[in-house]
């Protein structure tokens, strides 16, 4: 996020007062014209930095200028520092109230003389962190949770997965809070391997005496960056099918990186290539119902054909020696 890279620019520069370009694209991992943009940008925006040309030169920051976070409350700083999150994450952690005070405070003492004819950026984006088409879940109190885990206690949860019936007793180490596309999860290590845990299955919480056993060198950062990394990362399995054109867009926002390739269009079809850990997951693409044909590997093409069998015969008209059937087993897997 921009915001928060020409921030972390200027709490680096009020240490340091002179840095190279060199210097401060390797902290902030950006590209040293990105450094040579944000300066700008900031220059622009009256922030008393510029870039210093010459042997000895640099990105310099004039003495006394410093972001001033005096007249920010602590809950209002806690607010900001999460500050990726808009009104319903927020209100879950119980900051609503906080955020809009620090917004109305840094809004005013951003109204400086010839700026009264712009509009802030606050008024032309809207951030939406929440799912569409979603309602509100059941689960555990998101505030409270966060506030347990200050403690950096163990914890015993009870915890139903996704293909089970009823929530199960464990105990986790815990690391934090993700919000990610709407859901919460917590992040915490269970028997020393991280994993999520989706807090609308979790139904119960109780923070142990026992500290958390935290792997060395691992934060809430790194752990969710690898288990991120580990969903999203494209699978063995190759699917090549043929999807209609118009429904290309739909594929692209359905299975984002599992679509690895799409080729030419004829006749209104494309060729798509998708990528999954198994042949089982194939059965996702069942949501593209008449606008896909699965062609190859065989035993995926197999598997589209029982999937689909199977449902027709579970909606065919019911006769009179014949009841619904249940879903066979050979479906339920999965």
């Amino acid at each position: 996020m921009k915001a928060a890279r020409l921030l972390r620019m200027l709490l680096l520069l009020q240490t340091r007062q002179r840095m190279t370009t060199t210097e401060l694209a390797e902290r902030l991992e950006v590209s040293r014209r990105t450094v040579l943009r944000d300066v700008e940008a900031l220059s622009i925006a009256g922030v008393p930095v510029y870039a210093e040309r010459g042997r000895n030169g640099g990105i310099v920051l004039l003495p006394g200028a410093r972001f001033d976070a005096a007249h920010l409350e602590p809950g209002e700083l806690e607010a900001l520092s999460v500050a990726g999150l808009d009104g319903e994450p927020l209100e879950r952690l119980g900051l609503s109230a906080a955020h809009e005070r620090a917004v109305g405070k840094i809004a005013a003492r951003q109204a400086a003389p010839g700026s009264a004819n712009l509009l802030r950026l606050a008024d032309l984006v809207v951030v939406d962190s929440s799912a569409w088409l979603t309602g509100p879940t059941a689960g555990v109190d998101v505030a409270e949770l966060a506030q347990a885990l200050r403690h950096r206690r163990r914890l015993r949860i009870q915890y139903r997965r996704s293909a089970e019936g009823r929530a199960s007793t464990r105990v986790v180490d815990p690391y934090g809070l993700v919000a990610k596309s709407g859901r919460w999860y917590l992040i915490a290590d269970d028997q020393g391997a991280g994993r999520l845990f989706a807090l609308e299955r979790l139904s119960d919480y109780e923070p142990l005496d026992a500290p958390a056993a935290i792997r060395p060198g691992q934060s809430l950062r790194t752990v969710w960056a690898a288990l991120r990394e580990r969903t999203e990362t494209s699978g063995q399995v190759s699917v090549t099918a043929r999807l209609r054109e118009s429904r290309l867009d739909l594929a692209r926002r359905i299975l984002g990186a599992r679509l690895h390739e799409v080729r030419d269009a004829e006749r209104g079809w494309c060729t798509v290539v998708v990528r999954y850990r198994d042949v089982e997951a194939v059965r996702q693409l069942l949501q593209f119902g008449d606008h896909i044909e699965v062609l190859t590997p065989p035993s995926a093409r197999e598997r589209i054909r029982q999937l689909a069998a199977d449902l027709a015969e579970r909606h065919a008209p019911p006769s009179d020696d014949r009841a619904v059937a249940p879903p066979s087993d050979a479906v339920r897997g999965g």
